[in-house]
């Protein structure tokens, strides 16, 4: 049987490579002056870490996240039915999302000790999620993200938003086509009354809700505003908003956040109903939309203050977003705009008999030590198949090797696009090949 990807997985070849590491360039780009450094964590955790940082109550932990097991180990779950007798050191998955690894790796490192300046750290990489595969919803996706730990100031709020717009701009998305949806969901002062209001919403109207609803109600109420269940959604319309049950230190810091906003010219929407889907946010909490693309949201984020305690470090506030990499392909192409874009035109280093191999394989090192992308025949063609070979590979120069050429030190340089030729000398052939390019 011929061997083939995963469901839910998608492989990453020519434009789709070149657009993901362009991304990662805008990136580095527009993150590097906010002073964020790039970071790297497994892709393998302890469940624990997601768990006790994303929620054991979302979809992503109870439904999604796939589950890692040696050998073993997974002989040994199947026999007794339940993984509840592994160390925790043995049960792992695979992270389905980047911030509470980030956390992990800053707690077990130590990376703002007491008293200490924030860190700010970005990433890009894969993710894994357990999901029903549709448009711009893979099992192996790619986001790009950062998060900024110890800075409890609703200006790193705003920064953050500020920078992820600019980000979007810079990948090449007209802003005035995406929609920026802001909220605060309180914090531990005001959260659990707020909470107590939305579960006695739902248990007041259980008949009109459904089966998922009516059970977030008793784990995560907030959740139900975010349901895929119109009917939940109109129902939900009545219910308390979190803006009018924020504490005084709340509404001030979302206020603030806005007020920085507003001097920067982001336009935003007041979304009361905005949640986001993990249960570590606090307060601000912000979404980007494409409408019109059919994918949904293609980033968003918000504050954390209490994820880091979750992992085993001291109080440390944070903040952060992730972008999608495959929704944000999707909704660039529905404006209009490809990224990837056609590699980089190369040269080509024809030579007009085997004989002059050699002096091919000389030129072609030169050329590519300079900087210069060069391709050449490793298959034994005739000069004119290697012209053709030179036009599907989309050169914009030949440099032609012939005997008599050479015999007198010299080249020809053919330009693929007017058919002009020239004789440059062997020594000057670099410097005319970047003269033309």
């Amino acid at each position: 049987m011929q061997a083939q990807k995963a469901e839910g997985t998608k492989d990453l070849i020519g434009r789709e490579m070149r657009a993901w590491q362009q991304m990662q360039d805008v990136a580095a780009e527009v993150f590097g002056p906010y002073g964020f450094d790039p970071v790297e964590t497994p892709a393998i955790e302890q469940v624990d870490v997601f768990v006790h940082g994303i929620g054991q109550s979302t979809d992503v932990v109870r439904k999604e996240m796939f589950r890692v097991f040696s050998g073993a180990n997974l002989a040994r779950v199947l026999d007794e039915g339940t993984d509840a007798k592994l160390k925790p050191k043995q049960r792992l998955a695979l992270r389905p999302e980047g911030t509470a690894g980030v956390v992990r790796a800053v707690v077990e490192n130590n990376l703002v000790p007491q008293g200490a300046s924030p860190v700010k750290l970005y990433y890009a990489e894969a993710m894994f999620r357990g999901e029903r595969p549709q448009k711009g919803r893979l099992r192996q996706f790619h986001q790009v993200g950062i998060e900024w730990l110890g800075a409890p100031d609703p200006a790193a709020d705003a920064e953050c938003i500020i920078m992820l717009m600019e980000f979007y701009r810079r990948l090449g998305f007209d802003l005035s086509q995406l929609r920026l949806l802001i909220n605060s969901m309180g914090d531990p002062a005001c959260r659990p009354a707020y909470r107590e209001k939305v579960r006695s919403f739902i248990l007041d109207h259980a008949d009109e809700m459904c089966d998922e609803c009516r059970e977030r109600a008793e784990v995560n109420p907030l959740r139900a505003f975010d349901c895929k269940n119109g009917h939940c959604r109109e129902v939900m319309k009545d219910a308390p908003l979190a803006p009018d049950n924020l504490c005084d230190e709340c509404r001030e810091h979302y206020e603030q956040v806005k007020r920085y906003l507003d001097e920067a010219g982001i336009s935003y929407v007041e979304d009361p109903t905005l949640v986001r889907g993990l249960d570590y946010y606090t307060r601000t909490v912000f979404e980007v939309e494409a409408p019109g693309a059919g994918v949904g949201s293609i980033g968003g984020g918000g504050r954390y203050d209490g994820l880091v305690e979750l992992e085993g470090g001291k109080p440390t506030p944070g903040v952060g977003f992730a972008v999608g990499f495959e929704r944000v392909m999707l909704a660039l192409e529905a404006q209009g705009v490809q990224m990837g874009g056609e590699p980089e035109g190369c040269v080509y280093v024809a030579n007009a008999g085997s004989e002059l191999r050699g002096r091919v394989f000389s030129v072609a090192r030169e050329l590519r030590a300079a900087g210069v992308r060069t391709e050449a025949d490793y298959q034994g063609r005739s000069l004119k198949s290697q012209f053709k070979q030179a036009d599907k590979l989309g050169a914009r120069l030949v440099v032609v090797l012939g005997g008599d050429e050479l015999a007198q030190g010299k080249v020809r340089l053919r330009d693929m696009v007017s058919h002009e030729e020239s004789l440059v000398g062997v020594d000057g052939v670099v410097d005319a090949v970047r003269e033309r390019l």
